[in-house]
């Protein structure tokens, strides 16, 4: 607190403006992690493969006949108010549309369980066992993470369907009718809604209550609005969106590792200060982590 007190008073007004730009860099390049780790792990190759790689297809296929009946209606009527920028909204309209449909009609149902195997591979990458091991089955003997995994043991939800979240994707899509700050509104907005989901599964394995979770979520909800509105920008590529579902699960998991290692050194510091050897006091998974304090290297 005293060495605060000597800096300059400019300077101590912008530590806190500082500190929120550096939380929102951080939570935003956790989905981008997320890309390099899956694409430097083969070994989750398999995961898409087997069992996106068909919905990739189709969803190809969805936003094929968007785009050859919707986008030129859509941006000729834009165009009456945008002008020359027309095609940005259209094209973000007619991606916002694709993903309502594929949201409503695949993501909840079949591509969930993938994502749970996902997290908990790179938690196991992580050396985060301990947190896995009490929800499935684990095989110590195989040859990399995913094979690791077997079956769930207690329920093992990565996103729970939500309605909510698609009617609010239906309510929003008009913001791109406005000029210029509407479609950047949508996506913020939107990720928003999508960023506060990417702890779930963790919450999950913690066995946090809807109170401690609500808590937790509201603890980091500047940090989540930026992992969400990038992931968010990712999985409005066409073609490519499922993969992307997958890479910001894995950087979803990297930045749980991340917090779970601070949880753990802050309670080995406080067992070292209190006077307890610090073996003998254990990190309890249950316990909420102390606040976010991530600063990216």
């Amino acid at each position: 607190m005293e060495s605060q007190n000597r800096l300059p008073r400019p300077m101590r007004y912008l530590k806190r403006p500082a500190n929120y730009v550096s939380r929102a860099l951080t939570a935003a390049s956790y989905p981008l992690r997320g890309v390099y780790y899956f694409l430097r792990h083969p070994a989750y190759y398999p995961l898409f493969v087997g069992r996106l790689l068909p919905l990739s297809i189709i969803s190809f296929l969805v936003y094929t006949i968007l785009f050859t009946f919707a986008f030129l209606p859509q941006y000729a009527f834009l165009a009456i108010f945008h002008g020359w920028g027309a095609w940005i909204n259209a094209v973000v309209l007619v991606l916002g549309e694709g993903l309502v449909i594929i949201q409503g009609l695949f993501e909840g149902f079949f591509v969930d369980e993938c994502r749970v195997d996902v997290f908990d591979a790179t938690l196991l990458d992580k050396g985060l066992d301990s947190l896995v091991a009490p929800h499935r089955l684990l095989f110590p003997d195989a040859p990399n993470s995913v094979k690791k995994l077997g079956k769930p043991t207690t329920s093992a939800v990565y996103q729970p369907w939500s309605l909510i979240q698609i009617v609010e994707l239906i309510v929003f899509l008009p913001l791109n009718l406005i000029p210029y700050v509407g479609t950047p509104a949508f996506i913020i907005i939107t990720g928003a809604r999508l960023g506060t989901f990417a702890h779930y599964r963790w919450f999950e394995l913690r066995g946090l209550s809807k109170k401690q979770r609500k808590t937790e979520i509201r603890s980091r909800m500047w940090d989540y609005t930026w992992f969400g509105t990038i992931a968010m920008l990712l999985e409005l590529i066409p073609i490519l969106s499922f993969f992307f579902l997958l890479t910001s699960t894995t950087g979803a998991a990297l930045w749980t590792a991340k917090l779970e290692q601070q949880a753990r050194q802050a309670a080995m510091s406080a067992a070292s200060t209190n006077g307890a050897p610090i073996g003998s006091q254990e990190y309890d998974p249950d316990e909420p982590p102390p606040p976010y304090v991530d600063n990216p290297v």
